[in-house]
């Protein structure tokens, strides 16, 4: 089989000779991701006759678009397309799979389907439960290599799940680092597009700032659709010094640990969970109002989003402990807000009963979302010297991972989506509700007294 091809760019050249188990391929618009996915499908059938591919996207649309319509020109006397079966059958036996993904319920099209190489296009779009159940289909007995490509940018609804294994790194049980590979990809490494349309690079650089690094930069800790898009863990570099800044606690919100002052207020805040997630936050209150995150208890899995399934008298019991026991809990009067859903008596004892047995208080969260977010977004806000209202200690990581992840709602344009792991995030909101703040005042506004009724600037201070 005599195949000729156009000259891969240095990203696609080292993602080409790959051999990992899981290769990661992109990070950024325009990086030639889809050409990728098409040749590298193409090369491994002309090198293994009788292998059998698979390649998905969400829809059957996005498919023919970006790939079963520029391959059949590529392989137009070499490989017949079965519309039906939507294959791709070469002479030697070796085959392209088409499927697509958006729901649940297009899984069962794979169900007991053998493949030897998957390559899920765009593959953050997709679930990472989507993702684990079709990568179980790349298995056989036959002696071909067993791989899997993703290409993808960051966002979308397994951002946290690709984020932890190519970018951080941070690996589960059963999980081989060097079974992992990542090539980042950016749409100045793609020469062939960059000449034939110049003019989508300069597109890319009038995005708004956020989107921008996503798009452009490949940048992993900002993307479409976060929610919270203002949470900094680490100071960003052009604001200066990185270290110097995170040590005057100024342009970043995670922050090293301190003894809290026997004189400060320390709160209680909780989001009840089961099947799903429990979250515990404790949080102290310094002389100027600034909420610190101080510890946290956050029941979940090694799975995301997945709860420990701990009855309510362990999750009260063990709360407890921590504050019996804990050097900056032990010995202080704990005030305490949890969802109000808590006082829920019909089935018997409430949630909130078993937690008064075990002496633990609350009063229920004021449960409006849309102000409840906008309190959020408050605390952390950065007034013009780089000082927010909210910090979080480096320990409390069930926040730290939580909060960049989760989107906007689809339906509901001020809401977060609920199907993401926000467990954390309501428990900050009562809390944050308890303390209600006004923004940051922008210098442009300072100065300025508005009359609530006609709106008009009255008197200077």
């Amino acid at each position: 089989m005599t195949i000729h091809m156009d000259r891969p760019n240095c990203k696609q050249l080292a993602a080409f000779r790959l051999g990992q188990r899981y290769v990661a391929y992109g990070g950024a618009r325009g990086g030639g991701k889809s050409w990728f996915v098409r040749w590298k499908a193409v090369l491994l059938c002309a090198r293994f006759p009788g292998i059998k591919i698979l390649i998905t996207r969400r829809s059957y649309r996005e498919l023919l678009n970006n790939h079963i319509a520029p391959l059949g020109g590529m392989l137009r006397g070499l490989a017949t397309y079965n519309r039906t079966e939507k294959v791709f059958r070469f002479p030697n036996g070796s085959s392209i799979w088409f499927g697509y993904c958006a729901k649940e319920a297009d899984l069962g099209q794979y169900q007991g389907a053998e493949y030897d190489v998957w390559f899920a296009d765009e593959a953050g779009q997709m679930q990472e439960g989507w993702l684990r159940q079709i990568d179980a289909c790349v298995r056989g007995a036959n002696a071909f290599p067993k791989r899997t490509y993703y290409t993808l940018n960051p966002g979308g609804p397994s951002h946290g799940y690709f984020k932890r294994l190519f970018i951080d790194r941070v690996f589960q049980e059963g999980e081989n680092p060097e079974d992992y590979a990542f090539v980042q990809a950016l749409v100045t490494d793609n020469q062939a597009l960059m000449e034939a349309q110049p003019e989508y690079l300069r597109s890319l650089r009038k995005l708004p700032p956020k989107l921008r690094e996503a798009w452009l930069h490949g940048r992993w800790d900002v993307y479409e659709g976060q929610f919270f898009e203002d949470f900094t863990p680490n100071p960003p570099p052009d604001k200066g010094d990185a270290r110097a800044l995170r040590h005057q606690r100024r342009w970043c919100h995670v922050i090293e640990p301190f003894d809290i002052p026997r004189s400060w207020t320390v709160y209680r805040s909780y989001d009840w969970g089961y099947g799903k997630p429990f979250s515990f936050g404790w949080w102290a209150v310094d002389y100027e109002g600034v909420l610190y995150r101080i510890l946290e208890l956050y029941g979940c899995t090694d799975t995301p989003n997945e709860g420990v399934r701990w009855t309510v008298e362990r999750q009260m019991q063990e709360a407890r402990r921590l504050e019996r026991e804990h050097p900056w809990l032990k010995g202080r009067e704990i005030s305490g807000v949890a969802d109000p859903s808590i006082w829920d008596g019909s089935r018997g004892d409430s949630v909130a009963d078993v937690g008064m047995r075990y002496g633990l208080y609350f009063t229920p969260g004021v449960n409006d979302r849309i102000p409840g977010w906008m309190q959020v977004h408050h605390r952390l806000a950065f007034d013009e010297n780089g000082y927010p209202r909210m910090y979080i200690f480096e320990g409390c990581r069930a926040f730290i991972r939580t909060i960049p992840l989760l989107q906007y709602s689809k339906t509901r344009p001020e809401d977060l989506d609920t199907e993401g792991e926000d467990h954390v995030a309501d428990e900050v909101r009562y809390m944050c509700m308890a303390r209600p703040i006004r923004p940051v005042e922008k210098a442009a506004e300072r100065g300025v007294v508005f009359d609530p009724l006609d709106q008009m600037a009255l008197t200077r201070r």
